[in-house]
């Protein structure tokens, strides 16, 4: 098994599923792949809180019988998968990365759980993350820090941090993560893999912790734009009628008609890593090369949304620990970063948090004004590249603020205003760290914003690197 387990644990989910409909390979042999890549780079990786391996098996058998029977009934049929482990599943533990629900095990499926075993993926395990999923760089204090698998003294990014090192480094296909203030796009942007968070509600959050419910989002990561469409396709409620549909295998049609690209004109690019800068206007030549149109949009409320999304988030995020009984009678069983940002929401006036509300729907006019002009509005996914972990502060374009500000200023936004954002791969630093280009698309614009996604992916190999743990 050991030397096919690189080659299997590197197929994109599309070719994986064409050699089981062939019978190539079996479920088996992928779990097998998927299981030899954890046992050996989850130690100095530490993407995983819990390994399923002995379920994952008992599943693969299951859906090898299954498809030499009357082959896959869905892309994800036999597929090993992870699941963030703050997504409930029935009889596995789910702990949110915190101590207090360092037992709690679940008697029911989330939804998502539920349309993925429906789908017939496969878990894998459950990924490590943030406490509560509540911070950006996924140093946890109860079950230890993420390490980027591309320099294993930086962070992987948060919340999610776990689902993207592992599907970074081979552990399973794709992994299913929640993004409040970008937990699905800041990790891929520095583990250098695709992430998604789709429309507000697209994914059913039932059954996940919550964090702050005005903002949560589900998210998908994988290691290409195709993987993630599949995914999404599997676990995505209902579009409204009249909206496009997701549908993978159109996804190569973007390029044959005339892109519109909006270039934020406030707050994206005011303070950016040089090199992040670089590669993002590399990727911007490369639509250009198609004939793309760059347009600067106006985005006028982006500045004065920082404050109001933040009031929202703190109250939210403590009235539900409150709720639960967690805070403050549990306060010392919190790290201190998480411990000090509860505290904090328990300080913010009810006329602060209503007044994010009217912010909110400033900021979305605003967006929505700019995609009457443009298809999807780019920017970065993180200003910089992965910052090591311990930092505080960092540095860019002329600004030094806290490592938390600069990786959530990118991506709330798109939380704020429910709007379907992603990072794709876009390029590496002189020091070999990875970069994301995010791409933000209109309300129910998944099936453009991916199709525009994989445009690009099509014209460069950015997603086929991978890093060199081995």
């Amino acid at each position: 098994m050991a030397e096919y387990s690189l080659d299997f644990a590197f197929l994109s989910i599309e070719e994986a599923n064409r050699l089981l409909r062939r019978r190539e390979i079996s479920p088996v042999e992928l779990v097998d792949a998927a299981l030899a890549r954890i046992e050996k780079l989850n130690a100095p990786v530490n993407a995983f809180i819990t390994v399923t391996a002995d379920l994952a098996r008992k599943q693969a058998r299951k859906a090898e019988k299954e498809i030499r029977s009357s082959g896959p009934r869905s892309p994800l049929h036999g597929i090993p998968i992870s699941l963030k482990d703050n997504i409930y599943t029935r009889g596995i533990r789910t702990t949110a990365g915190s101590k207090i629900l360092r037992n709690f095990v679940p008697r029911e499926d989330s939804d998502i759980a539920a349309k993925l075993a429906a789908a017939g993926a496969i878990l894998i395990g459950k990924t490590n993350l943030h406490e509560f999923a509540y911070g950006i760089t996924s140093e946890n204090p109860h079950f230890g820090p993420v390490h980027n698998p591309w320099a294993l003294d930086r962070i992987s990014g948060g919340s999610s941090g776990g689902s993207a090192a592992a599907v970074a480094c081979g552990m399973g296909f794709a992994s299913i993560g929640t993004d409040t203030g970008g937990s699905s796009r800041v990790p891929p942007a520095l583990c250098g893999i695709v992430g998604l968070k789709p429309t507000f509600d697209l994914i059913s959050l039932k059954g996940v912790v919550p964090l702050v419910t005005s903002l949560d989002h589900g998210g998908v990561l994988a290691r290409n734009v195709r993987d993630a469409c599949i995914v999404l396709e599997a676990i995505a409620e209902k579009y409204p009628r009249g909206v496009a549909r997701l549908n993978h295998r159109n996804l190569g049609k973007a390029r044959r008609r005339k892109i519109r690209l909006g270039w934020p004109r406030h707050f994206y690019f005011d303070h950016v890593d040089e090199e992040v800068r670089a590669a993002i206007d590399t990727a911007m030549k490369t639509y250009r090369s198609w004939g793309a149109e760059i347009k600067t949009v106006p985005l006028p409320h982006l500045a004065e949304a920082v404050a109001p999304s933040t009031d929202i988030a703190l109250a939210e995020a403590t009235y539900y620990h409150r709720a639960q009984g967690y805070f403050p009678k549990r306060a010392a069983d919190y790290g201190a970063d998480v411990r000090g940002r509860l505290e904090a929401g328990a300080n913010v006036a009810a006329v602060n948090y209503l007044a994010g509300f009217d912010v909110k729907r400033a900021l979305t006019a605003d967006f929505e004004d700019a995609f009457k002009q443009v298809d999807v509005i780019v920017a970065p996914a993180s200003p910089v590249p992965a910052p090591r972990i311990g930092q505080d502060e960092i540095e860019a374009g002329g600004k030094k603020d806290t490592v938390r500000s600069f990786l959530v200023g990118m991506c709330r936004p798109a939380n704020y205003t429910g709007l379907p954002a992603m990072s794709v791969p876009c390029g590496f630093t002189s020091a070999g760290l990875p970069v994301g280009l995010q791409l933000i698309g209109p309300r129910w614009g998944e099936a453009k914003l991916l199709a525009l996604a994989a445009a690009y992916e099509d014209a460069t190999l950015w997603h086929d690197r991978h890093p060199n743990l081995r």
